[in-house]
């Protein structure tokens, strides 16, 4: 007779259970909306989550060109890059982003809550950001969910 009437329940590749999320950035604060992302690409929403597999869902980010960030935060926070050659070295705030490539800052504020490694790259393919209201992805039949239900 077994002692435990449960098991720990280990979720591999083939066990995980993925869905499709969208959530509408229209004003909301880059930083709580990335973390919410984050969180269910992590599958860290989930009881059967797992920390060394991808077993979260596939999100789809619509009007990221609409997301809000708090104080100053659009002309003084400096996006920092460098072209590889001397004295290259570019900065850029989140106010030109969105004129140029408003599903930049969405993007990188979601890839720096994942871990640095072949997992957080394999859950970052996962993300889809689109700038306006339309995406590609209605054929999975995603479900809407506000940032507010996420547990």
């Amino acid at each position: 007779m077994d002692s435990l009437s449960y098991k720990t329940i280990s979720v591999n590749a083939a066990t995980a259970n993925k869905e499709w999320y969208v959530i509408d950035a229209t004003d909301e604060v880059l930083g709580r909306l990335a973390s919410q992302v984050a969180k269910i690409l992590r599958g860290k929403n989930k009881p059967s989550y797992t920390p060394h597999v991808d077993c979260g869902d596939y999100v789809v980010v619509i009007n990221a060109d609409k997301v809000k960030l708090t104080g100053n935060k659009m002309t003084d926070k400096v996006y920092t890059r460098h072209t590889g050659y001397p004295g290259g070295q570019r900065f850029t705030t989140p106010a030109e982003y969105l004129v140029k490539k408003p599903t930049f800052i969405v993007e990188k504020a979601v890839k720096g809550m994942l871990p640095k490694n072949r997992l957080g790259d394999a859950i970052l393919k996962n993300l889809k950001v689109y700038a306006g209201a339309e995406h590609p992805h209605a054929a999975q039949n995603p479900k809407t969910i506000k940032l507010n239900e996420i547990k």
